[in-house]
């Protein structure tokens, strides 16, 4: 039996992800340390919180007790960082915040992992350290052209210069240790269990309350959207199978403008909930900081070496995943409020965007 430590993986991928090996695997245990900020939510895995495959342990990615004890207790096989700080107008009010997580918590993880596992003759057998990082490590793309594993790291935001930092730390233990690693960037995730301060869940809530939707900008950003299950079919291939020290970008060629996506979803909901919804409720707003204008990958690579392809295309992708919201308002109304209308406030006072 194959065990995996899952780090923040009562978010939205990685709570995605942990359900989906769980039900895909009969033969692995899953540990899931996450320290549960406003993020995380354990009702995202209800469905397994009794699976005796499962465990969850509260505790932050810093923390160098805590997985220190993990791995003297369990032999931990596979390693999957999905914990980190990722609302990009929060890293512009906060960096430090993104250095602590993204940064040193990633650090604590691989040294912890290498003191497990370094032998007198490298690096024992098996073993797999997954870094998910982001496309928004590469920076912003003009009209036309792809993000591939070799463009040049070119970060705009705190947020995604403290994900670049971390792939090059994980990247110096391979090259330095040999440590057996592999990085995998990854363009928008969207899907059930995304919290509400994201484009695509916050336009849904607001639709269906008949709230402002606020657009940054022009609202023509674009942005290459890939869904959850497609990227955690890809998380398990490259762990299996992926080369170490090797990058793979996961993308799906989905790309999107943002005020398309708001539209097709006020078009979803006036059609199959309320026709008094319409596009009266589009406000734009001031453009973000360093807003990058168009992300897009390439995935060429994990095509032609694993064999990955996304199967699901963002028309039926957005319709299953509106539809899921619809089926789960309870669950969306108390992610949207409370602590996070808090938080949102704080942040954009009376008007602000949205993060995609």
């Amino acid at each position: 039996m194959k065990t995996y430590l899952v780090t923040g993986g009562a978010g939205f991928i990685g709570s995605n992800f942990i359900k989906y090996m769980l039900k895909k695997y009969e033969d692995i245990k899953i540990i899931n340390v996450d320290q549960l900020t406003y993020a995380g939510n354990l009702e995202n895995l209800k469905d397994i919180e009794k699976n005796p495959q499962y465990n969850f342990v509260k505790a932050n990615i810093c923390d160098q007790r805590t997985f220190e004890n993990i791995f003297k207790e369990n032999v931990i096989d596979y390693i999957v960082n999905f914990a980190a700080e990722s609302h990009v107008d929060r890293s512009i009010h906060h960096p430090h915040i993104f250095v602590q997580t993204n940064i040193l918590g990633t650090i604590n993880l691989l040294n912890c992992a290498k003191n497990a596992w370094e032998t007198k003759n490298g690096f024992l057998e098996g073993k797999r350290f997954l870094q998910i990082s982001t496309d928004e490590v590469y920076g912003s793309l003009g009209n036309t052209g792809y993000f591939i594993e070799s463009t040049p790291l070119d970060p705009h935001s705190p947020y995604a210069s403290s994900k670049a930092s971390a792939d090059l730390m994980v990247k110096a233990y391979y090259d330095t240790y040999k440590m057996p690693i592999t990085i995998t960037r990854c363009s928008n995730n969207y899907g059930p269990f995304q919290f509400p301060e994201k484009l695509i869940p916050l336009i849904i809530h607001n639709t269906l309350n008949k709230k402002r939707l606020p657009i940054y900008g022009d609202g023509l950003n674009v942005r290459d959207w890939i869904y959850v299950e497609d990227h955690c079919k890809a998380i398990d291939l490259v762990i299996k199978k992926g080369k170490l020290g090797h990058v793979y970008n996961i993308g799906s060629h989905n790309e999107k403008t943002n005020i398309d996506v708001v539209k097709t979803i006020i078009q979803y909901i006036h059609k199959k909930v309320d026709p008094s919804v319409s596009e009266e409720l589009i406000q734009y707003v001031k453009d973000r900081k360093g807003h990058d204008r168009r992300y897009a990958i390439d995935p060429s690579k994990i095509n032609d070496q694993l064999g990955w392809y996304p199967e699901t295309n963002f028309k039926v992708g957005i319709q299953k995943t509106i539809q899921w919201y619809l089926d789960n308002t309870t669950w969306l109304e108390h992610m949207s409020s409370g602590a996070y209308q808090d938080y949102y406030k704080k942040i954009y006072g009376n008007l602000g965007g949205q993060d995609e």
